[in-house]
């Protein structure tokens, strides 16, 4: 039994058990027999703050009054939207939807997904809140390639500084190379639309979990990062990563007819770049955290921290190739859906 869970009134003969693969937070499920009744999360306070509850709270209230499902904070025994003790900080949600997917395969979801993403977008444009939790140059590219360097010079004795400083050479030449728009305006965005951060109810998309990363951002950056995950199939544990149309297409199609009218031509051609840029610097934050292994969360089966991260980072280098040799043809796609 997990000591924080009875900060919550979760009942009696409930069980806690570990839930899911997360990278950043501590998953469990809590159970009564065979039935899930809440999700109970230790927040990584190294990376987020305990605030980004009230930024939860906020945008979860506004989605259920626009009619959107949507997960919402269970308060604690005290009507607190948090728990902190001396394990940490933790949160309970209620269960939504019935299944999650760790990789895209089927257009049809695709299809259903880019919709429900519309539809947050489209439902929180005219949120008026200021967030509490800024994570400060989340999806600064830049600063991410210098983190890079700066591990690759300090890290030398790592006993994967080889095959990173090697692929350095390769994302610095992809990123140096790569072109697009970098001054878009910002809206509200989730930060984090991985697939498996979507639920769904049989067929269809219903919710978006894990709002930890709310914020404002660009269009570019968001749709980037939902992309770059939806539209590989191999997922990140692999090298052999590719970029596919045919996901992407129904993605985007799903999203076109929800979405706001107020994204602008130059928003909308920008996606297709921002999901290449991506590739880039998430292979960048993986080969860094090869050799400091310090912030992803990882899996013993490829070994060591390091080993894991540098099969990602390897994985999303493969994929920002893919991506820059489809791009011709995503963009034309993008240009026919306006």
């Amino acid at each position: 039994m997990v000591d924080a869970a009875k900060a919550w009134d979760f009942g009696e003969n409930t069980r806690v058990a570990p839930l899911g693969n997360g990278l950043i937070n501590q998953t469990y499920g809590v159970w009564k027999g065979d039935q899930l009744s809440a999700i109970l999360q230790r927040l990584n306070t190294d990376i987020f703050s305990p605030l980004v509850h009230e930024d939860i709270a906020a945008v979860s209230r506004h989605l259920a009054e626009q009619g959107m499902p949507t997960t919402r904070l269970v308060p604690t025994r005290l009507g607190q939207l948090w728990h902190t003790d001396d394990s940490g900080t933790w949160r309970a949600l209620p269960p939504i939807g019935d299944r999650t997917l760790d990789k895209l395969t089927q257009p049809k979801d695709a299809l259903t997904a880019g919709a429900l993403v519309a539809q947050f977008h489209r439902a929180t444009a005219n949120l008026d809140w200021e967030f509490r939790s800024v994570r400060a140059g989340a999806h600064d590219t830049e600063a991410h390639m210098a983190g890079l360097n700066v591990a690759v010079d300090t890290l030398r004795d790592h006993r994967l500084w080889w095959d990173t400083a090697s692929l350095w050479e390769t994302i610095t030449a992809g990123w140096v190379t790569w072109t697009g728009d970098t001054e878009l305006p910002k809206r509200v965005i989730h930060g984090d639309l991985k697939i498996s951060n979507l639920r769904f109810t049989g067929d269809q998309a219903v919710a978006l979990i894990d709002l930890d990363t709310l914020a404002m951002g660009t269009l570019d950056i968001e749709l980037g990062d939902a992309l770059r995950s939806w539209c590989n199939p191999a997922a990140e544990d692999t090298t052999a990563a590719t970029f596919e149309l045919d996901l992407f297409e129904a993605a985007m199609r799903g999203y076109a007819s929800q979405a706001d009218p107020s994204i602008t031509d130059r928003e909308w051609m920008a996606i297709v770049p921002g999901i290449e840029r991506i590739c880039w610097e998430l292979a960048a934050r993986f080969a860094r955290d090869a050799l400091e292994e310090r912030y992803f969360g990882w899996n013993t089966q490829f070994g060591g921290r390091g080993e894991h991260n540098l099969l990602r980072a390897r994985g999303q280098t493969s994929l920002a190739k893919s991506v820059r040799k489809a791009r011709a043809k995503a963009q034309l796609l993008m240009k026919s859906l306006r």
